[in-house]
């Protein structure tokens, strides 16, 4: 797992196409990069070739997980887990409040891996996906004020 650059995004375009039926562009996803309030992070296989890729983004103590994809043929290896546990893992050492998502309501695949990962579903937005129209599940993994205490 790795910052994604700009040399990645016409891979990462790519597994939008595949993925998304209204996939983000080139031109969005170098904006994504060019965020100052947002990171993208990509999964390499051996060769170089992007196998999946996630984006966050943050505003005050709050992250809002834009986007998470893997290629087809590299589901269900963990991948999107990893990035995941990456994105906790940046949101635990920033004291934010909880990650967001939206995920289309048939993505049966995906709401089962966040709810495994901890995530709760905490609301519905109707029609928030076109081509096909569909509601998104909001799923949120919150974080307890997560401050030490020493041992007497």
């Amino acid at each position: 797992i790795a910052l994604m650059t700009y040399d990645d995004v016409p891979q990462v375009a790519e597994i939008e196409r595949r993925c998304f039926p209204d996939p983000w562009s080139e031109r969005m996803l170098r904006e994504h990069l060019d965020n100052q309030c947002a990171a993208a992070l990509v999964a390499r296989g051996e060769d170089g070739t992007i196998l999946g890729y996630g984006g966050l983004l943050v505003v005050l103590d709050e992250g809002d997980i834009t986007n998470i994809a893997v290629r087809p043929e590299y589901r269900r290896q963990g991948i999107a887990a990893d990035i995941l546990q990456v994105f906790e893992n940046f949101a635990r050492g920033n004291r934010l409040a909880f990650l967001t998502l939206e995920v289309r309501a048939s993505n049966t695949a995906a709401l089962s891996l966040y709810r495994k990962l901890g995530y709760a579903q905490v609301g519905r937005r109707r029609n928030y996906y076109d081509h096909p129209k569909e509601d998104a599940i909001l799923m949120t993994l919150e974080f307890d004020d997560e401050t030490e205490t020493a041992d007497p």
